[in-house]
């Protein structure tokens, strides 16, 4: 017989079409962090940047979204995630539209910051209504898994879009491709997606706020910079500060009965393990495009439209790991599951420690079975922590699962970054300073000498890159089993995917499920 709580439980085509909506939100955001790629040199024509202007336009927007991450849940939980939505949405629009429109690098550069901070509003409160739209685990397990998905495609999309609008619009168009998005996002979600917050959720810690900014930020800042530039002072000063204030600002959670981040959510088991395995698998995702995106253009001398769509490839298997992965986890322990998600990723890396100076297929072959590896263990993890989270927290649990991956793709960056630059390095000890410096370096350099001379300047570079790259590649291989490891003695005996007691809803959202 069938039971009635059960059926209560489960989703039905309203939670679906409610779901397809949220996930516009989630492909706009992510597809922001790369949608720049292309439209660079046509700003720089028309705006005239300086160097240091030039970075902001790039970093503003993943600063302002990361410092904010933790925050913005918070709130979401507070005033209402669909509230927070619909505000973030609007700011979204507005700030598509000054960038667009924008007459100078300083009003670029505020637009992205505004669009960094819609964003902040826009990741957690969509994984948070997932949370709440879908309270059976096994149809939640299946969103969380597709919603990784679209969250990883969109990046990869980012780039591709911008480069086909480029080919006919203006540089502004990359931006506009966000308005009607957001338009329908305003109409549809008040009509399908119900409210939800906490009932009870205490006063508002204002003073946790720049606390946790000045956490994240100067540690997302010095890692970004220690990938570019290595291990300088200043960077490692940045990381320094940004780790005391993370202590006050953890210190100050435990302490306090109205945190910004509730220390029930720590109680659950699976909660800090997923948002600590999350974390391991950005380093690598992160940590893999680093050399990916370099080799494609640099190595084998594709130009960016060429090279974007290269890198799509690996994509069309990621549509396939994430679902296949959530019908495993109801079946198996998700421990076992999780850990031959990040085995399958170190086959990646190990594919891609391979590759050599002409080797496309393997490089594209390695970062899809890569890729596929870290969605199943993303999606996995941020189903385990947000079905561990309290429902009325799920804006909170969202925010830190978002913040680990930033962090996890800053340090990949970084770490893996630095390994592969210091091979790079050695072994080109002996060549002019701008080639020993970067491959774009050495590219340029060859150019400016041309001939035999300057052919051979840009073979050694790029065996040097390749022989770079293939230590990080091992190294990534290595922690990735580690990261097996970790997950096994963590997660072991948490079984598959329960099936509990039907999570509480509020009496006023009860008609939104009839």
């Amino acid at each position: 017989m069938t039971n009635p709580a059960a059926t209560a439980r489960l989703a039905g085509r309203r939670e679906w079409t409610a779901f397809t909506v949220l996930l516009l939100p989630l492909l706009l955001v992510s597809m922001d962090v790369s949608v720049l790629y292309f439209a660079i040199p046509a700003i720089t024509e028309q705006l005239d940047p300086s160097a240091t202007q030039q970075l902001w336009i790039f970093d503003s927007y993943a600063f302002a979204l990361s410092g904010l991450l933790i925050t913005m849940g918070s709130l979401g939980d507070r005033i209402g995630r669909r509230r927070l939505l619909l505000t973030g949405a609007a700011a979204f629009g507005l700030a598509s539209v000054g960038a667009a429109y924008a007459t100078s690098a300083e009003m670029l550069i505020a637009a992205r910051v505004l669009l960094g901070i819609g964003g902040a509003t826009l990741m957690p409160s969509t994984l948070a209504l997932v949370r709440n739209l879908f309270r059976d685990d096994k149809q939640r397990g299946k969103a969380i898994a597709i919603w990784s998905g679209a969250m990883t495609g969109g990046i990869a999309l980012g780039s591709v879009l911008s480069g086909v609008m480029l080919n006919h619009f203006w540089w502004g168009s990359v931006f506009l491709i966000n308005v009607p998005a957001m338009l329908l996002l305003l109409v549809l979600v008040p009509v399908l997606v119900p409210e939800f917050k906490d009932p009870a959720p205490g006063r508002f810690d204002l003073l946790s706020v720049p606390l946790s900014m000045a956490a994240v930020l100067p540690v997302v800042y010095g890692l970004k910079e220690i990938a570019a530039e290595g291990f300088e002072p200043l960077y490692l000063g940045c990381l320094a500060v940004g780790l005391a204030f993370g202590y006050a600002f953890v210190r100050r959670q435990r302490t306090r009965d109205d945190a910004m981040v509730a220390r029930a959510l720590f109680r659950a088991r699976g909660f800090g393990a997923g948002i600590g395995l999350n974390t391991l698998a950005a380093f690598a995702m992160l940590g893999s495009a680093y050399f990916t995106t370099q080799y494609l253009q640099s190595v084998l001398g594709m130009g960016t439209l060429e090279a974007a769509l290269w890198s799509l490839a690996p994509s069309v298997v990621i549509g396939a790991a994430a679902p296949v992965s959530a019908a495993l986890a109801q079946k198996a322990d998700r421990a076992y599951v999780i850990a031959g998600g990040f085995v399958l990723a170190a086959a990646g890396f190990a594919l891609i420690g391979l590759v050599g100076t002409d080797s496309l297929w393997l490089l594209l072959t390695g970062a899809g079975v890569l890729a596929s590896g870290i969605v199943t263990v993303m999606s996995l993890v941020s189903d385990m922590a947000l079905g561990a989270a309290p429902a009325e927290k799920a804006g909170s649990a969202a925010s830190l699962l978002e913040t680990g991956t930033e962090f996890g793709g800053a340090l990949g960056m970084a770490v893996l970054g630095s390994l592969g630059t210091a091979v790079y390095r050695d072994d080109l000890a002996g060549a002019e300073p701008a080639a020993r410096e970067t491959l774009g370096g050495a590219v340029a350099t060859a150019h400016r000498i041309g001939g035999e001379a300057g052919e051979q300047v840009l073979t050694l570079a790029r065996e040097a890159f390749v022989h770079g790259m293939q230590y990080a590649a091992w190294g990534g291989t290595a922690l990735l089993l580690g990261a097996a490891v970790l997950a096994v003695a963590l997660l072991r005996g948490t079984g598959a995917a329960p099936a509990p007691a039907p999570a509480a809803v509020p009496r006023e959202h009860e008609a939104a499920y009839s």
